[in-house]
């Protein structure tokens, strides 16, 4: 049945997810040297390609950084590869193809530590709403870099963010909450198209014209024939 593949794969998709923000969470308590960039693409489709880095200042040449490791049942869900990059050493995860149902699962799969960070994405009609906070209250200024950046396929009419054609970056500053808002413009993948309409109002119409040709044609009155004398 159709619905069975889309329960499936929603389960290990907000489970990685809800490790990823738990993750983030807790690096943010633990104080402010923590590098933790997050990037979102949502797809023409209404589904979302995602990039999270995380990581602190390296230690050692050696140092790690903050390890993620997905339980082994969801290693075809997530790819997390090295991150070394300006003194920080962590990791970077790479996702694709959540919903926007399975990004709001994730404030909740995240237990007590995700409710420093609150997030949803969803479609009203043509629009869709971004909306969340960021608590950095807690958090030091030493090397804290804190970035969170979403790509649309549409306009962004309205965000409290900096926006860029159709993406809009936040930069979040330590010791504050900040807040996440935007407005974006973009076609509901499930609603019917104009052309599709047309083509529909089209079939409609040269249809009744032929039953109408028909009909005539059925009910006119036959020729009268004339007899041979």
């Amino acid at each position: 049945m159709p619905s069975a593949p889309r329960a499936t794969r929603a389960r290990p998709a907000s489970r990685v997810l809800g490790l990823l923000l738990a993750v983030l969470s807790l690096v943010a308590l633990l104080g402010g040297c923590a590098r933790v960039r997050a990037a979102l693409a949502v797809q023409p489709d209404d589904t979302v390609v995602g990039e999270i880095v995380v990581a602190t200042p390296e230690k050692s040449p050696d140092d790690p950084g903050p390890p993620i490791t997905p339980p082994p049942d969801l290693a075809d869900a997530v790819d997390v590869s090295e991150y070394r990059q300006d003194g920080y050493a962590g990791s970077v995860v790479r996702f694709r193809g959540l919903t926007f149902a399975q990004v709001s699962e994730v404030i909740a799969a995240a237990g007590p530590p995700g409710e420093k960070v609150q997030f949803s994405l969803r479609r009203a009609g043509g629009r869709v709403l971004v909306g969340g906070a960021v608590d950095l209250t807690t958090v030091g200024v030493d090397r804290a870099d804190f970035q969170l950046k979403i790509s649309f396929p549409g306009e962004v009419v309205e965000s409290n963010g900096t926006a860029d054609g159709g993406t809009v970056s936040w930069v979040f500053t330590p010791g504050e909450v900040g807040d996440i808002n935007a407005l974006v413009a973009f076609d509901d993948p499930n609603a019917p198209s104009a052309i599709n309409w047309s083509l529909l109002l089209g079939v409609l119409v040269a249809g009744a014209g032929t039953a109408v040709v028909v009909v005539a044609r059925r009910t006119r009155n036959p020729p009268i024939s004339q007899t041979r004398r």
